[in-house]
């Protein structure tokens, strides 16, 4: 069961309990460097990449089926969730969790303390006829109330208020995760996907690299990243900082690292429907190994034959079809390094999901940004 929510890395001493309901304007004063390094990963195309090695690797169907990782978020929840609308769309809530235990260890730093945090978390809707899809990224640092949860373990949590979002994964992992987002926006999440550090990196790796264009130079010491103006192909080594970097661009914010991975998910969603993985078992047999092994499911996609059906479903999706916003959003003016929710533009942005329909303009209009959009585009 995940550990207890500890402060912020970067800033030492803060527990994030301040006044979710002041907000504050203008640019955000830096975070400081060092501590903890949170890992930004791009986890919603994990399914796609699924079925396409699935496909072509049924032989060893069942070595791909005992890789898979699921929870029971069903039935740690009950009946006590907004009710599935029935208009043809999928809502799937996706983490990306910075876990320090085994491999993930180097490449998060710290201490393996056996904890984890979600650090990336995106709501992917897909609208009706599986053409399109609007993306909405949670940020971590968002002050939220956390609703009363059980874990999958059956250990009960109490409510706590203006807490960060992600102290919910720690708190009570994946199903209080679920339950926060939807006492967030009233939507019942369908299904839940999750992939950590290592998971995320072998992915590029496996996939051959994925290509971007930087419109400038990006130098983060602390991601581990290097990168001159131009066009690059990533390893999973820099894929992974280039989604973790905080300092190299933009106003040094979460929301900032936000917009390069959302920036990063439409360069990887067009690399994995370029490749020609059906020409090459061996390398259509690797890539369904390691993104069976890398993510996490909701017990209802706990095989691969559930994995690769609603995969399936998400082939079609274009990146150009796919509208990547971030939940609306404004500094809090007691503390710089956490942001609070609009509430009225957000109840815009849910009722139109809600509703399946596209997200109005006036739903972000005016709201933090980050300053990092147009850095890095898909090449």
């Amino acid at each position: 069961m995940p550990a207890e929510s500890t402060p912020d890395p970067a800033i030492p001493g803060e527990t994030g309990l301040t006044n979710p309901s002041r907000r504050a304007k203008g640019r955000r004063r830096k975070p400081p460097t060092g501590g903890r390094r949170a890992l930004r990963v791009t986890a919603w195309t994990a399914a796609g990449i699924v079925v396409i090695g699935g496909t072509g690797a049924g032989y060893v169907y069942f070595k791909l089926n005992d890789n898979l990782k699921t929870v029971d978020i069903n039935q740690a929840l009950g009946t006590d969730r907004p009710t599935k609308v029935d208009n043809g769309s999928e809502n799937i809530l996706v983490l990306g969790s910075d876990t320090r235990a085994g491999g993930n260890k180097k490449l998060g730093g710290g201490i393996d303390d056996g904890s984890a945090r979600s650090d990336t978390a995106m709501i992917v809707h897909v609208y009706e006829g599986h053409k399109k899809a609007s993306v909405v990224s949670v940020p971590r640092d968002t002050l939220v109330d956390r609703p009363v949860c059980t874990d999958t373990h059956g250990t009960k949590h109490p409510a706590a208020h203006g807490v960060m979002f992600n102290e919910a994964y720690s708190t009570g992992g994946a199903a209080c995760t679920v339950k926060t987002v939807e006492a967030l926006t009233g939507i019942r999440m369908d299904h839940y996907l999750e992939v950590d550090f290592s998971g995320f990196q072998k992915l590029i790796d496996e996939l051959g690299g994925v290509q971007v264009t930087t419109t400038r130079n990006i130098h983060d010491p602390d991601s581990h990243l290097d990168l001159k103006s131009g066009t690059h192909t990533l390893d999973g080594q820099q894929a992974l900082g280039l989604v973790r970097t905080r300092h190299g661009v933009g106003d040094g914010s979460d929301l900032g690292r936000i917009q390069l991975q959302q920036a990063f998910v439409k360069a990887l969603v067009n690399q994995v429907k370029h490749i020609g993985l059906f020409t090459n078992p061996k390398k259509l047999y690797d890539l369904a190994d390691t993104a069976t092994k890398a993510v996490t499911t909701d017990s209802d996609l706990g095989s691969v034959n559930s994995l690769m059906s609603f995969a399936d479903g998400l082939k079609g999706i274009s990146s150009s079809n796919m509208n990547m916003v971030t939940m609306p959003v404004q500094y809090d003016s007691s503390n710089a390094n956490r942001v609070v929710i609009e509430e009225a533009k957000a109840k815009l942005m849910w009722n139109a999901l809600r509703n399946d329909r596209p997200i109005p303009a006036s739903a972000t209009k005016g709201t933090a940004t980050g300053e990092a959009k147009g850095v890095v585009s898909a090449s």
